[in-house]
């Protein structure tokens, strides 16, 4: 008996998937009952299997961040906690928010602007659940902002909003989870510093927050209470945000930026703020983009990686700190993957799987076992089974399959 699911095939003998699981490559083992197997036979499908998932973390562990149960700062990569169900992440000035595969949602941190949603502004050092609900999905942090997706594509935020970066029309703390509108349509979300950027399934661009460098996009240096679109083009892809600025690509493969610039962070080949989009360059051949504090970091489809912007600890990888006001490329090598900025440090995957690391590491965030700050990539650990990454203010969180 064999049968086949969504971009996998089970046989008898051996009930593995092979195949991607969960968009990510890799093998899962699944067994199911006759029954299910029938069920799942009647349409055509199996049932899709969960990729176990462990969470580390490494760098400051001040307020407890790191999700360890103290505040002691790690130059390695340690474990949060042992559950395996870790599904999407992300690190905020001196916060973490994290979804698991059951879609429940996870805090742990500094809570004094109540970043972390569960109603009070008390520390936690280790993961405490937000409510009870079952169907978040996607997770941003900003400084001291949270910014969350439901299965249902509506939007939530908490947090700190002194300058509107909630998205609810108030400038008002919340410290619990808040619908932005009513929409239904929200697909991705991104945060800056102090914005916050989301796209809509019709891949339309929103901005809202601190506006003073023009990083909402709309033409003005105004802050928004409120999502404001950016433009009106129905084109607009991957998202990210940097400190005072903000970078995205289209669905054409083009690279667009706009906000602060004084380190030449938007690849403009000068230091000019721009409050509307601009393009960098003219290549169509962009693919993940990564924002830092003053610095951008960027992938193209031939696997290669680019940085821009503020180098004065080694950023921007390329083996000096000299600033660069346009794209550079760091190395030669065409296997990177997944890409991710600290505030002055950046964090990459391979294609192989593997981590690396550059940049200012005074609290360990390389997680090379050190505290020396690098200029070029420099692997972390040996292993290959790396998913995804997301950069804190000067710490790190990585997702491997375990």
């Amino acid at each position: 008996m064999s049968g086949k699911w969504p971009g996998g095939f089970i046989t008898k003998l051996a009930p593995t998937v092979v195949g991607p699981v969960d968009g990510e490559g890799g093998t899962a083992s699944g067994i199911w009952t006759l029954d299910q197997a029938a069920d799942y036979e009647k349409q055509g499908l199996w049932p899709k299997p969960t990729l176990a998932k462990e969470l580390w973390a490494f760098g400051q562990g001040t307020y407890g961040k790191l999700g360890q149960g103290n505040t002691t700062d790690y130059s390695s990569p340690v474990q949060v906690g042992i559950f395996t169900t870790w599904l999407n992440v992300a690190g905020g000035t001196n916060h973490t928010v994290a979804t698991k595969n059951d879609g429940t949602l996870w805090t742990f941190g500094l809570n004094s602007q109540a970043s972390l949603g569960d109603g009070t502004t008390t520390n936690r050092s280790s993961p405490v659940q937000v409510g009870a609900l079952t169907d978040w999905d996607k997770v941003a942090t900003g400084g001291y902002q949270t910014i969350a997706t439901k299965t249902d594509g509506t939007l939530w935020a908490w947090g700190m909003n002194s300058s509107g970066q909630l998205g609810d029309g108030t400038i008002t703390i919340r410290s619990s989870p808040v619908q932005i509108g009513a929409l239904t349509t929200w697909l991705s979300i991104a945060c800056g510093g102090y914005h916050t950027l989301a796209t809509k399934t019709d891949g339309t661009l929103y901005a809202w927050g601190y506006n003073a460098h023009g990083q909402l996009g709309d033409g003005t240096d105004t802050n928004r209470n409120s999502p404001v679109q950016v433009g009106a083009l129905t084109t607009w892809d991957k998202i990210a945000g940097g400190g005072n600025f903000t970078v995205a690509t289209k669905t054409d493969g083009s690279l667009w930026i706009w906000g602060q610039n004084n380190t030449g962070q938007l690849g403009q080949g000068n230091t000019t703020t721009y409050s509307s989009p601009v393009q960098v360059g003219s290549l169509t051949t962009w693919s993940n983009v990564a924002g830092g504090q003053q610095y951008t970091a960027a992938t193209k489809t031939d696997g290669t990686v680019w940085t821009w912007g503020q180098n004065s600890d080694g950023q921007l990888g390329v083996g000096d700190t000299t600033h660069r006001s346009s794209p550079v490329q760091v190395g030669a090598l065409t296997t990177w993957s997944n890409i991710a900025n600290g505030q002055y440090s950046t964090i990459i995957t391979k294609t192989d799987g593997t981590l690396w690391a550059w940049g200012l590491n005074a609290k360990g965030q390389l997680g090379d076992g050190t505290v020396t700050k690098r200029s070029s990539p420099i692997q972390v650990g040996a292993l290959t089974t790396w998913l995804k990454v997301t950069g804190g203010s000067d710490f790190t969180l990585a997702i491997t399959a375990s």
